[in-house]
């Protein structure tokens, strides 16, 4: 029974040898961690205006966008390894996007579209996500205070001007 142990251990052992130490462990566990808080961050304020996309699909996007970049950032990968990694996420958050625009029918001011802001806001969570990943973590947290900005106080600016005309 030992020796069957002892095989088992090391089994597991070689499964798990992408993460070499505890410093790494928790390097990845952060990044991982920041991508999903700040894409639910996002995510509570969509939900909280009764949008689409909320909390989880917004945590979603930025944990993956994170891993997509994190694994191949942390194996060493070079720059135009990279490179195709982020054309990848780009063009794969691009399809969840389109999912989310709707055009409805005309209206006396023309072409009724609804989802775009979602959209945007799916493609920049993934961008956070993939910052995070990337070990950026202030600027992760600059863009999402921006885009918070975004969807909250611009809709009161615009709506000021409109009252104004």
């Amino acid at each position: 029974m030992d020796a069957w142990w002892q095989e088992v251990w090391q089994t597991l052992q070689a499964e798990f040898a992408d993460i070499g130490d505890a410093r790494q462990l928790t390097q990845i566990t952060v990044r991982l961690l920041i991508a999903a808080v700040l894409g639910g961050i996002l995510g509570f304020e969509r939900e909280s205006k009764g949008k689409a996309a909320g909390v989880r699909t917004h945590m979603l996007v930025a944990l993956g966008a994170a891993l997509f970049v994190l694994v191949p950032h942390m194996s060493g990968s070079q720059a135009d390894a990279m490179s195709r990694v982020l054309q990848g996420v780009i063009a794969g958050i691009g399809f969840l996007g389109a999912g989310t625009i709707l055009k409805g029918k005309e209206d006396e001011e023309g072409q009724h579209v609804k989802g775009l802001t979602t959209a945007a806001g799916l493609w920049m969570t993934a961008a956070i996500g993939v910052a995070a990943g990337l070990g950026r973590e202030s600027t992760a947290v600059l863009s999402t205070l921006l885009a918070l900005a975004v969807f909250s106080v611009m809709p009161r600016i615009v709506s000021l001007f409109e009252k104004n005309r």
